[in-house]
């Protein structure tokens, strides 16, 4: 599992990378961003991961490995919002966003490590379309979810299915570098 957790580390620096020089051209204008509208921004990632592994091409320069990049960064941002709240403004400096990210990241981690030593690396065995539909179907939970006011009677929170499709992504990023 050392290995995994060093090819997760390797991805998610990449994720971070982007992320800290996206701020640098935007700042954290994220913050502004309601959850659902991030929900929805994971949907069109995932979406477009979908549509170019059914259809084989893209009609755009970009193919599926930055649209798992995105998902890891959107959907740390979306755990950001749910703690924080939106703003009607960016109100945090790129500095404090990175602390943010990190802190984040680091639970994300946590989550792999902990899911990983339970479920014994089954990721490693499934395709990587599985983990594209697994994403959409924690976005359609996610929808749901906020449908109601983000009350569930027995499932987690909208927090844990975004940090679910954050692993998913790294998954995807690993097995599309190996």
């Amino acid at each position: 599992m050392d290995h995994t957790n060093q090819q997760f580390d390797a991805a998610l620096a990449v994720c971070r990378d982007l992320f800290e020089r996206k701020l640098k051209d935007y700042g954290a204008s994220w913050r502004i961003m309601r959850p659902e509208s991030i929900t929805d921004q994971i949907f069109i990632k995932a979406k477009r991961i979908r549509s170019l592994e059914t259809k084989g091409n893209a009609m755009v320069d970009e193919g599926i490995l930055p649209e798992f990049i995105a998902i890891v960064n959107y959907g740390l941002v979306g755990v950001i919002q749910l703690t924080m709240g939106y703003a009607d403004m960016v109100d945090i400096n790129n500095v404090k966003a990175m602390e943010l990210y990190d802190r984040y990241a680091k639970e994300a981690r946590q989550l792999m490590i902990a899911k990983n030593h339970d479920y014994d690396e089954a990721w490693r065995s499934m395709r990587i379309n599985s983990y594209t539909d697994m994403i959409l179907s924690k976005i359609q939970r996610t929808k749901q979810i906020e449908d109601h006011d983000g009350v569930t009677v027995v499932s987690e929170g909208i927090d844990a299915n975004y940090m679910d499709m954050v692993n998913y992504a790294v998954f995807g990023i690993i097995k599309l570098t190996e």
